[in-house]
């Protein structure tokens, strides 16, 4: 089997998807980068939820890498020739965010000019009698 080639990110900096993060880890780290992809597809999940920019407020962060940790492990196994290499999975997390970002923010840093709105306190609680809840049981 000839070498692969990987096609490179023809767009802008921020036009980078999780593919193009899995080709860069590739590249410092060794391996494939579908041994990476799963972490670079987690932290861009995101984008099912709201499709700009914005999305990056969810998991691009200080503990959006944490949650990487955590549920991918501490370090990824990364086949490379006849040995393993234990990569950290943060450092795979903070390496696709400042690719993306330029640097690495913390949620606070999304939220400080967010307005606080009433409902965020509870304030527009809404009690449902449970007899609505009962009537409307499937079947029922």
């Amino acid at each position: 089997m000839g070498k692969v080639i990987y096609l490179e990110n023809r767009g802008k900096e921020s036009d980078i998807n999780s593919w193009h993060h899995a080709v860069s880890a590739s590249r410092k780290w060794g391996g494939e980068p579908e041994v990476y992809l799963p972490i670079e597809e987690f932290i861009d999940s995101s984008k099912k939820v709201l499709g700009d920019v914005r999305h990056r407020s969810i998991y691009h962060h200080t503990e959006g890498v944490w949650l990487v940790q955590r549920i991918f492990g501490t370090t990824l196994d990364v086949p490379k020739g006849n040995r393993i290499v234990k990569v950290p999975t943060r450092l795979i997390a903070e390496r696709h965010i400042i690719e993306d970002l330029g640097w690495l923010p913390s949620p606070a840093d999304y939220i400080k000019g967010m307005p606080v709105e009433r409902w965020m306190s509870g304030a527009k609680r809404k009690e449902v009698p449970l007899s609505t809840l009962l009537l409307n049981q499937p079947g029922a």
